[in-house]
């Protein structure tokens, strides 16, 4: 009989009743819960929440009941209004051809196929002059979310065109309808030969936009577009929109389809041209950055909210072909899939990948909260614990690069040695071959997937608090910051691998402690990760001064998390996927770009987003003007931190060693050049499986490389012959120099640059 039971109980869960999806989207939000949250909850991916939502796919037991639970609390909590009440889902059987549906593969959604161009527009609704609906500001998040209401906006022209039934579950999220941002982050416009313009969105979206000139555009954009994307944080702002401008479109509205060499030069239209005084007579501002390829158009916050609108116009190099490969060339539906993949994965861009992928560290980790009400119930902006603070720091004198205002007292020509600088840079390192292995066929090089984002990953940083300077102190492996040691008696040939003490041929190695690779010969400066190696590896160490951060955390885990969750899910649409064993990961990277062009470029974008974001922690001076010893824009933010990016770095180049060393103790195979995340291993066969041990269980050497796309695992670079690699040895030697192979080792082309030709 308890069986039966059960089976009644399980009946009825299957059944929970649940709201309509605009219902659970406001219940949602009014008690200020991201998608990543519920997903967490519910053991879903995120996702997977934002298709409920929507109503794309229905909750399948057991997962139902739980989210039918969670709805009926917030619901007790946020009753809805006669405004906002909407009819109760109905939950009687359904019919045989109307079947709820079948649960789905949990994948992220990526890009379908681009919708045909459009058939000729219906009558658009005029643009209206008056002053816009504003966007959310950076005030306190504790109340729901200050969006413009839906109700108050003009009725805009939509379309989607039809799409392939199995091209549905691939489409990028979009917000239920009806929401704020019901028409998803983003547009790319495009006009005709009539001078009409067209808005591409994410999921196949067409809009009539009636926007006659740029300031009614932004004007249409804020009040109508129902543009932009929810916030990443409970504590942070939502996306703006982002407005993507063809080279018709730019005509359209008054602005040049490319920029002419001085603007280039300058990255900016004048001052005095027309469409800026547009803008200016609008009251719309820009930024100090004008109004260049990515521009920001905003009128200054006004009760804790704001109105702002991005552009990005490709046309004028928006799109940096190192990043974004050949996107500035799509068709405007095909660009919108892939900006509108990359907005949804990672976030709405916001400048270039680096810039980007600087962004998304303070749009995932804020600097401030709204605190507990005050006795007169007000709540007000505090810092928020675990961030780096709204105010910027300078570095201890170590971190800080050459022209930095803090050593403007340094000699003119003085050049900074080991001893006064923090050099943590990544590996550019290489070797002659041996006899050995001169006797081998092959080269064969392995890359580390999102190796910077790997060493992010669980990385102590200092945080908010400034560095503090101490002599004679004893290691501490747990603090984040700079030490002045002396490492040059660490002897590779005998070091600690685990437990155990292994000999090794260290001439073979390259030094874990510089980024050539050649032995250390007195004090210089590192930062932790890599004092703690050489503990690691057995050593003592004695430094002899440090500047420590005593305020510490794991700033940038969410960061890894977010970049990490996008590349697996972008490469698993291109046919790769996880856990896949060693021979079917090889098989399904053959060829990988070629099977989708727009997650293949979106693939690559997110790898630029974690190698540029790192790097703009330390961004230089730019521009002609800038002397040694000035000031420069980029010290202005609390996200220069120059002792986070020689800590990441730090990381990444120590895993690589670690690796190395693991596996030249189980093989006796050591690399014959690293640059950066790609070692070179001279070899009998092509295949990184002549390089790399695995067993007949797909098991390989612990602590060593191993073949999969998450990041930190390897996939293979590139094979040369070993007569090839002799024959560039032999090219590019002199002066004691050895060309580092690992740089040529993907496609074997060497440049005239590297020749001297």
């Amino acid at each position: 009989m308890s069986e039966l039971f059960d089976a009644v109980d399980a009946l009825v869960a299957s059944r929970s009743p649940l709201p309509p999806p605009v219902e659970r989207r406001r219940l949602r939000q009014a008690h200020a819960l991201t998608l990543d949250e519920v997903a967490a909850a519910l053991d879903v991916r995120r996702a997977t929440i934002g298709d409920w939502e929507s109503g794309k796919t229905e909750p399948r037991p057991p997962q139902r009941e739980a989210y039918a639970r969670l709805l009926k609390q917030l619901a007790q909590l946020y009753p809805a209004t006669e405004g906002t009440r909407v009819p109760q889902e109905d939950t009687r059987a359904p019919q045989e051809d109307t079947a709820a549906p079948q649960a789905t593969p949990d994948t992220t959604p990526k890009a379908p196929p681009a919708p045909a161009r459009p058939v000729p527009r219906a009558a658009a609704p005029a643009t209206s002059d008056s002053t816009t609906p504003a966007v959310p500001d950076t005030a306190p998040p504790a109340t729901a979310p200050s969006r413009p209401s839906p109700a108050a906006r003009p009725t805009t022209t939509s379309r989607r065109p039809g799409a392939k039934k199995d091209a549905a579950a691939n489409t990028p999220a979009t917000p239920a309808p009806g929401g704020a941002y019901a028409h998803g982050p983003l547009l790319v416009l495009d006009a005709d030969a009539d001078r009409n313009v067209t808005g591409y969105g994410v999921g196949g979206l067409i809009l009539d936009v009636p926007a006659k000139s740029l300031p009614a555009l932004v004007e249409w954009t804020l009040a109508e577009g129902r543009l932009g994307a929810e916030r990443l944080h409970g504590s942070g702002k939502d996306a703006d929109p982002l407005l993507v401008l063809t080279e018709a479109a730019c005509e359209r509205y008054g602005l040049p389809a490319a920029l002419s060499h001085e603007e280039r030069l300058a990255g900016r239209l004048p001052e005095g041209h027309k469409v800026i005084k547009q803008l200016q007579r609008a009251e719309w501002k820009l930024t100090k950055r004008g109004l260049g390829p990515w521009a920001r158009i905003y009128r200054p916050a006004q009760g804790g909210r704001r109105s702002c609108v991005q552009l990005c116009i490709p046309s004028w190099r928006a799109l940096d072909g190192r990043a974004w490969g050949h996107a500035a060339q799509l068709e405007p539906a095909e660009l919108a899939q892939v900006l509108g993949l990359y907005a949804v994965r990672v976030m709405t861009p916001v400048g270039s990948t680096a810039v980007t992928g600087l962004q998304l560290m303070t749009a995932l980790n804020p600097p401030t909260r709204a605190s507990a009400p005050d006795a007169e119930g007000k709540r007000h902006t505090e810092h928020r614990p675990g961030s780096l603070g709204t105010q910027p720091m300078d570095p201890a004198p170590c971190e800080a690069p050459d022209g930095h205002p803090i050593l403007a007292d340094l000699p003119r020509f003085h050049v900074r040695g080991p001893d006064e600088r923090l050099f943590e840079e990544a590996y550019d390192w290489a070797r002659d071959l041996t006899d050995a292995e001169c006797m081998k066929r092959h080269l064969v090089g392995i890359d580390v997937n999102l190796a910077f984002g790997a060493a992010a990953n669980g990385a102590v940083i200092g945080l908010a608090s400034p560095p503090v300077h101490v002599t004679n102190p004893a290691f501490d492996a747990t603090v984040p910051g700079s030490w002045l040691v002396d490492l040059s008696h660490i002897d590779l040939n005998r070091v600690k691998v685990g437990k155990q003490w292994r000999d090794l041929d260290g001439d073979l190695l390259p030094s874990p402690f510089t980024p050539t690779g050649r032995r250390p010969t007195g004090p210089a400066w590192y930062a932790t990760p890599t004092v703690a190696y050489a503990v690691e590896l057995g050593y003592d160490v004695a430094p002899v001064e440090a500047w420590v951060r005593r305020e510490s955390g794991r700033f940038l885990d969410g960061w890894y998390k977010r970049l990490r969750d996008a590349y697996v899910a972008t490469m698993k649409d291109l046919k790769v996927a996880e856990k896949l064993p060693p021979h079917d990961f090889l098989t399904a990277m053959d060829g990988y770009k070629s099977r989708d062009r727009e997650a293949a470029i979106v693939v690559d974008a997110i790898k630029m987003t974690v190698k540029g974001g790192i790097g703009k922690l330390q961004e230089k001076a730019r521009g002609g003007g800038w002397k040694p010893g000035q000031a420069w824009p980029a010290l202005a933010r609390p996200t220069w931190r120059p002792d986070i990016r020689a800590a990441v770095i730090s990381r990444a180049r120590i895993n690589m060693h670690r690796k190395m060393v693991a596996l030249a103790a189980a093989t006796g195979q050591y690399p014959v050049a690293v640059l950066s995340d790609c070692a070179v291993y001279a070899a009998d066969g092509p295949s990184p499986l002549d390089v790399l041990p695995y067993d007949a269980d797909g098991k390989t050497v612990p602590g060593s490389f191993r073949l999969g796309v998450s990041p930190g695992m390897v996939k293979h670079e590139g094979t040369q012959s070993v007569l090839w690699g002799a024959d560039v040895l032999e090219q590019l030697a002199g002066d004691g120099h050895v060309a580092n192979l690992a740089r040529y080792i993907k496609t074997g082309e060497v440049t005239a640059k590297d020749t001297g030709e």
